[in-house]
């Protein structure tokens, strides 16, 4: 089974760059961790943008809609930052059939020793494998529906909508 994934920034590829005191999106970090874990499945990683996700738009959205319906691939993982992850799961959800496609991003950057990328990208690519078909989010260790989640910034994590 092969997984198509599609890179879109967010904090999982940032970069802080000490002299300005600042993140920027940087090169996609999937691949460099697929390969540090070991991992022997077969994929392919497109990157459609490097963008924070508040600077996502709707045109933006649609070309992760077109990249992926362009892909063969029935099992599809998006990197996506964390602030906007839900709505471009509703979008994805609203006009791509016949795909499982999770979506996934860490609450600190793949670079820094202390991260959630890697356990993150772990649950993503198991979730992709064995969930039907459908739109959803891997975060903090669980798979949520995206129509049910938020993002919870002052506790820094996903959780179900009360």
């Amino acid at each position: 089974m092969k997984i198509a994934i599609f890179t879109t920034g967010g904090t999982i590829d940032k970069v802080y760059f000490d002299a300005k005191s600042d993140y920027h999106v940087g090169n996609p970090q999937i691949k460099v961790i697929l390969d540090r874990v070991g991992a022997t499945f077969e994929y392919d990683v497109i990157e459609v943008f490097q963008k924070d996700s508040l600077d996502i738009t709707d045109e933006d959205r649609q070309a992760i809609v077109d990249q992926i319906d362009r892909t063969d691939a029935p099992h599809v993982i998006v990197t996506h930052g964390t602030d906007t992850m839900v709505e471009t799961a509703i979008a994805l959800g609203q006009s791509v059939a016949n795909k499982t496609i999770v979506l996934v991003g860490s609450l600190s950057p793949a670079r820094f020793r202390e991260t959630d990328a890697e356990f993150n990208i772990g649950v993503a690519v198991g979730a992709v494998q064995s969930l039907p078909f459908g739109v959803y989010i891997a975060m903090n260790g669980q798979i949520f529906n995206p129509e049910s989640v938020r993002k919870n910034r002052a506790a820094n994590r996903f959780e179900e909508l009360p």
